[in-house]
């Protein structure tokens, strides 16, 4: 059987490969870089509120009004003290400007405030979504019990956690949002220690590290959509190439270590 290429959130269907802005800033080249990514098939883009101090969104603002067919997802509510409605509804309104848009496909709380209710901090979201301005909302690094709380307050669309070769604490949530149908964002999907026979598996498939990576993770869960970030087209375009490789059941345990 073979590995999807596409994945869907609601009404929208994209690549399972999309691109990762953290360090996008708002120059010339990298307002054209975004177009030419969109051309070359992302139909995911990640932004924060935090990235580059908002130039990330900025930056992605300038192509709008958005085409249908992509997905521009934002995050708010990282710093302590950000979960609180007010925090919040600011750090909101703020994207709404330099995305340039009056509505949001996707927006994630970006952490889980220690010090406000979660269910307080969602009602916010939920408000924006009742409005129509928040399309589907998501969670950022959340444990299972924090979808499941947040999800009595208003329904989680996507969840983005550090998930890698390396860092697998979140198997759990990649089964909760496989069993739910809804995309696991990995951040950080090329970031660790590089397992012994990853040189040796890529080679045999005429492929970079990289794309094995980004490969194994496609195959761990069809719910699986990787952001790896670049500001290099040719980066982008090998790291949408993965999407052609598909590794075979016994590379596919050696990368797990069995």
């Amino acid at each position: 059987m073979s590995i999807s290429r596409t994945t869907t959130l609601g009404d929208y269907r994209f690549n399972r490969i999309g691109l990762g802005t953290n360090r996008l800033t708002e120059t010339r080249e990298n307002r054209a870089f975004l177009g030419q990514a969109v051309d070359a098939g992302v139909g995911l883009i990640d932004t924060a509120h935090i990235y580059t101090r908002g130039a990330s969104e900025r930056a992605i603002g300038a192509l709008a009004p958005f085409p249908d067919e992509i997905v521009v997802a934002t995050k708010g509510g990282y710093e302590p003290g950000a979960g609180r409605p007010e925090r919040l509804r600011a750090e909101l309104e703020e994207s709404f400007e330099r995305l340039r848009s009056d509505t949001i496909a996707l927006y994630y709380l970006h952490r889980v405030d220690p010090g406000v209710p979660l269910e307080e901090t969602l009602s916010v979201l939920g408000e924006y979504r009742d409005a129509g301005r928040i399309r589907h909302v998501g969670l950022s690094q959340v444990s299972v019990d924090q979808i499941e709380r947040a999800g009595a307050v208003v329904p989680i669309a996507a969840v983005q956690n550090e998930y890698n070769l390396s860092e697998r604490k979140y198997e759990d949530v990649v089964d909760f949002c496989e069993r739910a149908n809804m995309p696991f964002v990995p951040y950080f999907p090329l970031r660790g220690a590089v397992r012994a026979p990853l040189d040796e598996i890529a080679g045999r498939y005429d492929a970079t590290p990289q794309q094995i990576m980004l490969a194994w993770l496609l195959k761990r869960s069809p719910s699986m959509t990787p952001i790896p970030g670049t500001l290099s087209l040719g980066h982008l375009k090998a790291n949408l190439a993965a999407l052609d490789l598909e590794l075979s059941d016994e590379d596919y345990a050696k990368l797990n270590g069995g």
